[in-house]
């Protein structure tokens, strides 16, 4: 036991000597008043601030509108059985992806799965409610971990646990991202799990409480166990029990831990490999630690400012916590070991190294403060072994002045806000004065529940009043400004998608983004958007490659809009965004089916194409463009880079720029192609903008114009930035040969096409021969066989999937298999079995001591 003084260990005795309360009693109440307290606040604030569901105002900002809610909103499609694709494969975006680890990742909080309930239309009221309930969860949770910490008030701990629930992460960093407020969640299960541990009790559940917290969502769950984990080996310094029990509980703490992995497998080989396998994410380094002041600034409520750990979890723990190093009550190597934890914890948030080992050594692209997270909850663990105590008039003054240097101290920083005030000096005042008041009263029961109802009307109100000012805040930011998701346009493009769908014989592509970076999954269709951590390194370059765009070095890939492109992947119907009522035009083109056929082999090995023109003419099987040699024609001369391509030197503002001319057949259409290119292109009587920036941003194909009736053009191009651009950036495109190419494509196209979930097929008349091709991306993951033979990975045209039919065949037929599910299944299945034997085990040592111990009729020779 931890050490304390002579009356808590009398106290402590007597309550042993008592029955065991049931778990449905007070400590249920409370919890359950923890969570309404949390959920409540934070529903007022936003009913306050207008934000949906309680006003016009969408939540939809940064990844919460351009990820959770397309992917709830595909969820919902899978549910319902309108989805072109299931678990495993997404046919919807990126012209075909794996899907089981966006699932793993994105929507396995199991509150994601109340989406099927709802109108597919009102998907946003239960990815709100995702956050919501995953608040009131942890608040649960964190009030019957805190009773586990130490006996006392589970009212009080109640209170505090709002403050871990509704924390500056929670505010800050984790609404956003639905997927992450499991973690709020795991943190308490693991410690009652750590819990289990120490008392040498419930192995299988909390193996199973290991399992949960890590299949909900593992990336959280990661810093998670490696917080309990430190909580769990200051509880083991702090056991005055001998050494041998305390390493048999972290040998079981071990035990249980690596069997909950082991059951939690899937989700972990899938995710891991998927992320292997996935376009790489742009480096990020660590730009140095916040200053001294900023880093105290963030322990207060109601700012909001992303360079220091967002770690605040209201006035009344940081009030408990700062009095802790003063109270004589708790013994010093427990004061002292405590506080020792927070110190480190907070420090390793701002040292490179423990950053990486908190983050899974992968450095966050986003805050790197992430794991702050597992700081709130140590504090407010650190805040209940104070008020457990009863700390005194003395303390809490201790505690209030040390608050009050943490305010001087920071009130500098761009942290603090008029909220920061408002919280501080008057919350913080009225929760001073409730804590001094309960210890004068500590004996009065009536007085005591009136206070206590008083401390949990200011927490409720100052809760709310932090999350208003926080949201107020950042809304008034242009970088959250939210997405326009499930609005009358999105809803109306949601209805044009679905009405010209025709998948598997041609894709309806909603086009090029415009309400969120996965408009496929919000609209329905099957296009080239995809937003992901796990975009496929084959699916970003193969598009890339034919002409499509991307942002965040390809971790965002982007529609064709050119009508190669479009071909090529069977786009048959697609949006186009216009200045209308609607704000788009519904476009059907003729377009070859999903699976086509070219004449002998057909493949990516030996080419070398010297544009992205020759690339989409290969790919297609017929040339189509006119792809002119370019001429200077005046302003700052273009030189040979030593890549081969166009070096531009940039012009200085108000001189020429840099202009090419360049000869084609009349009539047909000139496209520019510039991935990396920024600057202005001026050609047929007007100017256009492109951003691009290598490697982060790739422009799509740029139609310039008609070709005149002369056959010569003219472009000029206005930067000031030294860049290089392609050799043969300008193609120009017949449509009549485009027109016949397609036509011959129909015209050799299998006789029937099927598509399954993460399957698909193509019958062909008997003895075909030559290369079926399938427009989409030949991840890692493709098995395909002719007529039954053996199956192998397809090879790759332009990176799409190619399969040769050898002498003849008749039937195609490709299967995904997700990669890294089943070493995963085995390792699950593995500990499902330890999980059996341990329990088998348990009931049969149980049953035999039953047994052997005689009944009390036998001891007295009764029969």
């Amino acid at each position: 036991m931890l050490k304390t003084s002579p009356a808590e260990q009398a106290a402590t005795a007597e309550r042993g000597s008592r029955p065991r309360p049931k778990f449905l009693g007070a400590q249920t109440v409370a919890a359950t008043l923890s969570a309404v307290i949390s959920m409540g606040a934070y529903c007022l604030a936003m009913a306050v601030h207008g934000t949906y569901p309680f006003g016009s105002r969408s939540r939809a900002v940064n990844d919460l509108g351009n990820q959770f809610v397309p992917f709830h909103a595909h969820l919902w499609d899978l549910m319902h059985g309108t989805a072109s694709g299931d678990l495993v494969f997404n046919w919807g975006s990126g012209f075909g992806v794996p899907f089981l680890g966006d699932f793993f990742t994105y929507l396995m909080n199991p509150f994601s799965w109340l989406v099927g309930l709802f109108p597919r239309d009102q998907v946003e009221i239960p990815v709100f409610l995702v956050t919501l309930l995953s608040v009131g969860l942890a608040a649960f949770l964190m009030t019957v971990f805190l009773g586990r910490l130490r006996p006392g008030s589970p009212w009080l701990r109640g209170l505090l646990s709002v403050g871990y629930a509704v924390s500056a992460w929670m505010i800050s960093d984790g609404f956003s991202d639905p997927m992450w407020m499991w973690g709020l969640a795991a943190f308490p299960m693991l410690g009652i799990a750590s819990d289990w541990c120490l008392r040498g009790r419930h192995w299988i559940l909390g193996t199973l409480l290991v399992f949960a917290a890590w299949a909900g969502n593992f990336y959280i769950a990661a810093m998670a166990t490696i917080g309990m984990g430190l909580v769990l080996v200051v509880r083991l310094i702090l056991e005055d029990t001998p050494l041998r029990e305390r390493l048999n509980a972290l040998m079981r703490a071990a035990t249980m831990t690596a069997t909950g992995l082991l059951l939690a497998a899937p989700v972990l080989t899938v995710g891991l490999k998927a992320s292997k396998l996935s376009q790489p994410a742009p480096d990020a380094t660590y730009k140095g630690p916040p200053g001294a002041a900023d880093y105290l600034a963030h322990l207060l409520p109601g700012g909001l400012h992303g360079n220091a750990p967002q770690i605040s979890v209201g006035l009344l723990p940081l009030l408990l916590v700062l009095a802790f190093p003063f109270m004589r009550r708790v013994p010093a190597k427990e004061r002292i070991a405590w506080c020792v934890l927070l110190v480190l914890v907070a420090l390793s948030y701002i040292w490179a190294p423990t950053i990486l080992l908190w983050h899974g050594l992968a450095m966050p692209n986003g805050s790197p403060y992430r794991a702050s997270i597992a700081l709130t909850a140590m504090l407010v663990i650190v805040s209940w072994l104070a008020l457990s105590r009863r700390p005194r008039p003395l303390e809490l003054l201790f505690g209030a002045a040390v608050t009050a240097v943490v305010v001087a101290f920071g009130a500098r920083s761009p942290y603090v806000s008029h909220g920061t005030w408002i919280l501080t000096v008057g919350g913080g005042l009225l929760a001073l004065v409730l804590l001094l008041l309960l210890y004068r009263f500590r004996g009065q029961r009536p007085m005591r529940v009136a206070l206590t109802g008083a401390l949990a009307c200011t927490v409720f109100l100052s809760t709310a009043y932090t999350v208003f000012s926080v949201t107020a805040i950042r809304d008034s930011s242009e970088w959250w400004q939210p997405k326009r998701t499930l609005d009358a346009r999105s809803l109306a493009a949601h209805d044009a998608v679905r009405a010209h769908d025709d998948w598997p014989a041609t894709r309806s592509d909603p086009g090029p983004h415009e309400f969120a970076n996965n408009d496929p999954l919000l609209l329905g269709g099957q296009g080239g958007s995809y937003y992901s951590s796990y975009v496929p390194a084959k699916t970003a370059e193969a598009l890339h490659a034919l002409g499509a765009g991307w942002y965040i070095q390809g971790r965002h890939t982007l529609a064709f809009t050119d009508p190669v492109g479009r071909a090529i992947m069977g786009v048959g119907s697609y949006l186009d965004w216009a200045k209308n009522r609607n704000g788009f035009t519904q476009h059907s083109v003729a377009a070859p089916p999903v699976v086509t056929l070219r004449p002998g082999t057909a493949s990516d090995a030996g080419a070398h194409d010297a544009s992205v023109f020759a690339r989409q003419e290969r790919v297609l099987g017929t040339p189509v463009y006119d792809v002119p040699a370019l001429t200077a024609a005046g302003g700052p001369p273009a030189t040979a880079a030593p890549s081969g391509d166009l070096h531009l030197p940039g012009n200085e503002t108000g001189s020429k720029w840099t202009s090419f001319s360049a000869s084609c057949t009349p009539g047909t259409e000139a496209y520019w192609y510039g991935p990396w290119y920024t600057g202005s292109i001026q050609a047929f009587g007007r100017t256009v903008e492109q951003h691009g920036r290598y490697n982060m941003t790739s422009n799509t194909l740029l139609p310039l114009g008609t070709v005149p009736a002369s056959g010569r053009f003219t472009v000029a191009l206005g930067t000031h930035k030294a860049q290089d651009i392609p050799k043969f950036p300008i193609g120009c495109l017949s449509r009549a040969k485009l027109g016949a190419a397609v036509d011959h494509l129909k015209a050799t196209a299998p006789q029937k096409v099927t598509a399954g979930g993460h399957s698909i097929a193509a019958t062909f008349p008997k003895g075909t021969t030559g290369t079926a091709v399938i427009a989409a991306p030949a991840v890692t993951g493709w098995q395909c066989s002719v007529d039954g033979g053996p199956a192998r990975a397809p090879g790759t045209l332009g990176g799409l999937m190619a399969v040769n039919l050898g002498d003849g065949g008749s039937r195609l037929s490709c299967s995904f298999q997700t990669p890294g599910l089943k070493p995963g299944l085995l390792a699950s299945g593995l500990a499902l079995v330890a999980l059996l034997a341990v329990g088998v085990g348990g009931a049969v040592r149980t049953r035999t001591r039953s047994s052997r111990t005689p009944s009390p009729s036998s001891a007295n020779g009764k029969h």
